[in-house]
């Protein structure tokens, strides 16, 4: 595996304007936890590596939150998830794969029982700010260590 090119420094004004967005939804965020849950989960579903690998490596940093990193995955299935967590999971896939149903009308009003509208569209932001990230690391050829 091979890094494509450094998009950093091929163009710093584009890395420069995702950056501005990253800052902006991470320091809006309240619940870190809930921050990384949704970059891990993102990450998962767009198959990347690079992201993946960073924030499972965030998440732990913040506590002992093994066994939410292994179940992350299957969170449904998963009863040590708390409802709010699952909300937003279920926003974060509905979100990251809007072309196939759109954000279904219950998982609006589901994510709504536990944040207020300023805070939906934090999380929006976030959820789009890592899939930009994913898509990104991608397309250009980032993994797991890649040095930039």
């Amino acid at each position: 595996m091979s890094l494509r090119f450094n998009y950093r420094e091929v163009n710093a004004p584009a890395f420069r304007a995702m950056m501005a967005l990253e800052q902006h939804s991470a320091g809006r965020t309240k619940d870190k936890l809930l921050a990384e849950l949704i970059k891990i989960r993102v990450s998962q579903l767009n198959g990347c590596a690079f992201c993946l690998d960073m924030h499972a490596r965030d998440l732990l940093k913040l506590g002992d939150y093994h066994d939410k990193l292994v179940l992350v995955s299957v969170w449904r299935e998963a009863p040590i998830f708390t409802a709010e967590e699952r909300a937003v999971l279920e926003l974060a896939e509905a979100v990251t794969f809007i072309s196939q149903d759109g954000v279904p009308q219950a998982v609006y009003e589901q994510v709504r029982e536990f944040f207020s509208e300023e805070e939906v569209v934090d999380l929006l932001m976030s959820i789009i700010t890592i899939n930009g990230w994913n898509r990104i690391a991608i397309s250009t050829g980032m993994y797991p260590g890649v040095a930039l």
